[in-house]
């Protein structure tokens, strides 16, 4: 029990709380002086200024680097993060599958640019988050996969040399010229993700050997080290690769969530599941009912330490004994067992009266094993299990990931990708059958196929967002000469094949299965560059003037423009109609309703406003003037006061 601390709260303790929930990379920890003795150091913890300084700025500030885990170009990164820039997202319904009616999102472009392009549209509701990074192995695959920087970048951006090109001080860290830029590309990205992410979600990444204590670092970072769920070892090379001193066989996954007070995390479904009995409820296996682990003893739970008695002379079955929790006559006492590597007295599972007693000869009952001695089991039904730190089925192996893209494509158009059983078991100890999950640095897209395979498997309604940078594949690879100019063409294309053999192979189970994708391509703004001071204007600038909109862009490119700046998800349903010859958009039933036409007339305009739109947008053009501007407002206070009217 606790003791009352008899003081007051302690509010800078609480405001750093709540500074590590906004912040949690700005929180470090610091000896106690109060509380600390020669003989036992306290620790507590504290913010790191410089850090939360830079979060808070635009611009790098000077001065020293003093957190932990520092390397160069650091804060840069944050300040990349936390950039603005002018971009956006344009519709392209030519290479979209069910445009009409997906809910599932293919993005290409720079995944920094356009994390932050959905900061709004999606901030907390992503449930999970899968990426599979470049490894930063130096290996020319079809990422850049090699993210060193040369010495003479390294020694200049970390001050080796002074300007007459004398040394400064000894460089010891000669090797951090290999892991500088891909820390910076992480660490820049993942802060962004952060938000994304849902307050129950999580998030799982692909690594090797080179970099995982790097990105355990920054993941501490961004995500909190309370936050750690823990890491898997994958068999990704069951004939093994040989490095030398070693042949490597597995690589990780780091898996991370939001809050680790809130996550929320499902078990997988065993098909293949034995059951070795049966009885009037169902079939089961049984477990011991004593507690495997050894930290939990009668000093730390002696309200789960007693005894049950079992009958020997009365079986419940051709299996199990009666058992009882008060002692009878001929009736045998059963105590937890003594674990025999540490002669340490266990405990139950179990709490006497909360549990076991309403169970009695239900769910928990007597049983004899081989060596003649009688338990204490419980009987399991489920056919459900916790996800394996330890994957090393051939399922989970690189090359089934490479045979799965080759049996769809018939060559081999991308090397290495992740198999979609590892995926598909992240994803289902991920996400509920209605959840949205994120993959931005998506290759082949082999999370997409994950999830349609897990969907058609569960009758799900996940949703996904990939995001992949359109880099071009070498010319010489099976994916160019097979006429695939990028990876993205690869990934929509593979999209494409695995739902139509999804739907081929389960007609009947997979009838409402999403199989599309709204495909979205990262561009510059939409908006003219018009904000020039007066003497800054010249004659040639006039026709350029006349439209503060690109002459290239269409209403479906305006209207997701809109969406993004106020932070609507791009996945709900659109319709459009043609009212007095204007056509008249509308988004989500009337979530936001947008007419882009020239000079509409206020009949339009009264249509509109009867629908009573939640948000409502016009091109600044689409008026002859500020008075018939003006009546617009007049129009929406009058037939839609709760209306929010826009102009671009």
């Amino acid at each position: 029990m606790n003791k009352m601390s008899m003081e007051s709260v302690d509010i800078v303790a609480k405001n750093i709380e709540k500074i590590g929930e906004l912040f949690p990379n700005c929180i470090t920890e610091m000896l106690d002086e109060k509380k600390s003795t020669p003989e036992n150091k306290v620790y507590k913890k504290a913010v790191n200024f410089d850090l939360l300084k830079q979060m808070l700025s635009g611009e790098v500030i000077d001065g020293d680097e003093a957190y932990e885990f520092n390397w160069v170009g650091k804060k840069a990164a944050i300040v990349e993060a936390n950039k603005p820039i002018r971009k956006t997202l344009r519709p392209c319904l030519e290479e979209s599958v069910n445009w009409d009616t997906t809910e599932n999102l293919y993005i290409e472009g720079d995944n920094l640019e356009v994390l932050k392009l959905l900061q709004e549209s999606y901030l907390g509701k992503v449930k999970m988050i899968y990426i599979d990074p470049p490894y930063n192995t130096g290996n020319d695959f079809i990422y850049r996969d090699d993210f060193s920087q040369s010495v003479e970048d390294y020694n200049d951006q970390s001050g080796v040399y002074d300007e007459e090109g004398d040394r400064l001080f000894k460089n010891t860290d000669s090797n951090g010229r290999f892991h500088s830029d891909w820390c910076s590309m992480m660490y820049s990205r993942l802060v962004l993700a952060r938000n994304l992410l849902s307050k129950d979600g999580v998030i799982f990444i692909s690594i090797d050997d080179k970099e995982v204590a790097n990105l355990i670092k920054i993941c501490d970072e961004i995500l909190g080290q309370d936050n750690f769920q823990g890491m898997f070892v994958i068999n990704a090379s069951p004939s093994a690769i040989d490095y030398g001193c070693i042949a490597k066989m597995h690589e990780y996954a780091l898996m991370y969530s939001k809050n680790s007070l809130q996550v929320k995390c499902y078990q997988l479904t065993e098909e293949d599941k034995k059951f070795d009995y049966k009885d009037e409820l169902g079939e089961f296996i049984i477990y011991p009912l004593y507690n495997g682990n050894v930290a939990f003893n009668p000093q730390t739970r002696p309200n789960l330490f007693y005894p049950f008695y079992l009958n020997p002379n009365h079986m419940l079955d051709d299996n199990f004994y009666e058992i009882g929790l008060e002692p009878k006559e001929g009736w045998i006492e059963v105590w937890p067992v003594i674990s025999k590597k540490d002669g340490i007295q266990r405990v139950w599972r179990w709490g006497k009266e909360e549990k076991a007693r309403k169970n009695l000869n239900k769910e928990i009952v007597g049983y004899k094993n081989r060596e003649g001695e009688y338990r204490i089991v419980q009987k399991y039904r489920s056919d459900k299990k916790t996800i394996r730190s330890l994957l090393v089925d051939k399922c989970f192996s690189s090359r089934r990931g490479t045979a799965e893209v080759q049996e769809l494509f018939g060559r081999k158009v991308f090397s290495f990708p992740k198999p979609t059983e590892l995926l598909q078991q992240f994803v289902e100890s991920g996400t509920s059958s209605d959840d949205i999950v994120l993959d931005f640095f998506s290759g082949s897209a082999s999370s997409a196929q994950a999830i349609m395979n897990l969907n058609a498997k569960d009758q799900g309604k996940r949703k996904y967002i990939m995001v992949q940078l359109p880099e071009p594949c070498d010319e010489n690879s099976e994916a160019y000469k097979s006429g695939y100019k990028n990876i993205c063409e690869i990934g929509k294309e593979r999209i494409r094949r695995a739902g139509r053999k999804i739907k081929e192979e389960s007609p009947l189970t997979t009838q409402d299965l999403d199989v599309g994708f709204r495909v979205f391509k990262l561009d510059d703004t939409n908006m003219q560059d018009v904000y020039y001071s007066a003497g800054d204007y010249s004659q040639g600038m006039l026709p350029m003037l006349e439209s503060n909109i690109k002459p290239d862009r269409t209403d479906l490119d305006l209207l997701f423009g809109c969406l993004l700046e106020w932070g609507l998800p791009l996945s709900l349903p659109y319709s459009s109609e043609t009212i007095e010859g204007c056509t008249v958009h509308n988004y989500n039933d009337g979530d936001l309703i947008a007419c882009f036409d020239e000079n509409i007339p206020d009949s339009v305009i009264k249509e509109i406003a009867k629908k009573q739109p939640i948000r409502a947008v016009f091109r600044d053009s689409s008026f002859v003037n500020s008075p018939s501007k003006i009546n617009v407002g007049e129009i929406f206070k009058l037939l839609a006061p709760d209306t929010r009217v826009k102009v671009i």
